[in-house]
């Protein structure tokens, strides 16, 4: 690999990081659950800011595109998740302690290297996470070290969505993102990088200035990955993943992190719950697979790294050759990748990131990109996402036809709600609430689950679980005098059946019903029912 940094780049290179989990707080443990933002936050979002902070301190910038979606940010921030969290990290050390106990030797050997690992995390956690993700992240952004991407409050699939939902649903993700953040973002990642033609009217008026789509989205309209493009007559650019280097890493059938030498994820010691074997093959099942080797380990992504390196510089310039102007790799990685299912997987980062500049690659974040000039023209695409067949059938598809009417049904009734309360100058706890759980009813995880059989019982309980709690609102809602809202039914559950029948007050009720709904779940507490914008009869 040759090294210049001194002479001009041979192309720029954007890795976008979406760190995404649905909401899970009080949802169950395991195998889903609490449990995945435990072991994401501490082995995943952990590690790779320490990666991210270490850089900074070096005096980089623009590292990379951080993606943190408004509902995940919420658990990051939730006192509750915060005890969970660190009562989960004291367990994990006191798991490898237990473990030290065994007589095997490499099973004693991964006890020491788990009891360090834990060890360090409740140090970092005390010291930089305790009062919430927020400021941790916040302080990357300030000093430059990263773009913050936002998007839809609950990762809800845009294309699917009354666009007045839509709407309410991007507004409130912003919303929350600049409580947090301290500015509203520029770029969103849309979630599972759906696109359908309009939706850059969307975000136009909501003030997002650039989108991350998949790369068949552009190619299929004859635009390459080498260029960021203009969605339709709008300002809008979208940002192609390119698949031949994002492949490299991850992919369905290869990628780094199934070399023989890197820990592998699916096997377990079961007493313990640590996993001590590495990947051997493919092919070896799991109680043949060889003993984990961490020296063997860092020797196999040292290479990786230097590999992907030499593919990010051969593509750069291939694409000068063929344009005959510098060209962009953009990859983009749910962030739980590194760490989480790739125990390896936070070294490469840093290793990337500190040789592609050494390389001739110009290293930025998205805005970067564009600053640069990396906007090739205009592009109109068909829709499309980053799921199975790059359409959107995973989550409108067969399988999950039963999801899809619940969530078409639950945007009509959501809105009926509103237009039925009429105007409103004060806000109403009870419609927030059912607005936050028709959010969270939608999220593209409980499909996705479904589709690709992974716990589909647990996505189906909770997704009908959140249409439950929603209707249990909207029966209440409709059967209180006084609601500003006609229409009086049954209760349908009775979460929150005995909501008060006393004359309503102006901000939807008496004090036991506030009180009942700001006992609900609430990611975000500046969520405005209001802004789904009431539209008087005709």
């Amino acid at each position: 690999m040759t090294s210049s940094p001194s002479s001009p780049p041979v192309g720029t290179f954007c890795l976008v990081l979406h760190t995404h989990l649905p909401w899970l707080a009080r949802h169950g443990t395991w195998p889903v659950g609490e449990e995945w933002l435990h072991q994401a936050w501490s082995h995943s979002y952990i590690p790779v800011v320490d990666v991210l902070e270490r850089l900074a301190a070096e005096g980089r910038r623009d590292l990379l595109t951080l993606g943190v979606t408004p509902v995940l940010a919420a658990q990051l921030d939730d006192p509750y998740c915060l005890d969970r969290q660190h009562a989960w990290l004291g367990g994990w050390r006191l798991r490898a302690e237990e473990l030290a106990g065994r007589s095997e030797a490499n099973l004693r050997d991964l006890a020491a290297s788990e009891f360090r690992a834990a060890s360090r995390a409740l140090d970092q956690f005390g010291s930089r996470w305790a009062r919430g993700a927020s400021p941790v992240v916040r302080a990357l952004a300030d000093c430059g070290a990263v773009e913050l991407l936002g998007g839809p409050a609950t990762h809800t699939i845009t294309p699917l969505l009354d666009r007045r939902v839509a709407d309410f649903a991007l507004g409130s993700g912003l919303d929350d993102h600049a409580v947090r953040f301290g500015r509203r973002p520029v770029g969103i990642w849309a979630p599972e990088c759906a696109y359908a033609p309009g939706l850059e009217g969307l975000y136009a008026s909501a003030g997002v200035g650039h989108v991350v789509v998949d790369g068949p989205t552009l190619l299929h309209v004859g635009r390459s990955t080498a260029d960021a493009w203009t969605l339709g007559d709008s300002d809008v650019v979208a940002v192609g993943r390119d698949l031949d280097v994002a492949y490299r890493v991850w992919s369905p059938r290869r990628g780094y992190p199934g070399g023989p030498w890197y820990r592998d994820f699916h096997t377990f010691d079961h007493p313990s719950g640590f996993k001590p074997a590495r990947v051997t093959s493919t092919s070896t099942s799991p109680e043949h697979k060889a003993p984990y080797e961490p020296s063997r380990a860092l020797a196999a992504v040292a290479a990786d790294a230097e590999d992907f390196v030499e593919h990010v510089r051969r593509r750069l310039l291939r694409h000068e050759a063929e344009r005959g102007r510098p060209g962009l790799v953009m990859v983009a990685y749910d962030t739980e990748l590194f760490g989480h299912w790739w125990r390896e997987g936070p070294e490469f980062l840093e290793r990337i990131l500190r040789l592609l500049p050494t390389a001739g690659v110009r290293v930025t974040t998205l805005a970067g990109a564009i600053v640069a000039g990396h906007v090739g023209g205009r592009a109109d695409p068909a829709t499309g996402s980053w799921g199975a067949g790059k359409d959107l059938a995973v989550w409108e598809g067969a399988a999950v036809s039963d999801l899809v009417a619940a969530d078409r049904d639950v945007q009509r009734r959501l809105l009926a709600l509103v237009d039925d309360a009429g105007e409103m100058r004060a806000r109403r706890p009870d419609l927030d609430a059912a607005a936050t759980q028709a959010l969270l009813a939608m999220s593209s995880d409980w499909a996705f689950m479904v589709s690709h059989d992974s716990t589909p019982d647990y996505a189906r309980r909770r997704a009908f679980g959140h249409f439950q709690v929603f209707a249990d609102i909207e029966a209440a809602v409709r059967s209180r005098p006084g609601s500003g809202v006609g229409g009086a039914g049954p209760v349908a559950g009775g979460v929150v059946a005995d909501g008060g029948a006393g004359g309503g007050r102006a901000d939807g009720g008496d004090p036991t019903w506030t009180d009942r709904c700001a006992d609900l779940e609430r990611p975000f507490p500046h969520l405005d029912a209001r802004l789904l914008g009431y539209r008087s009869p005709r």
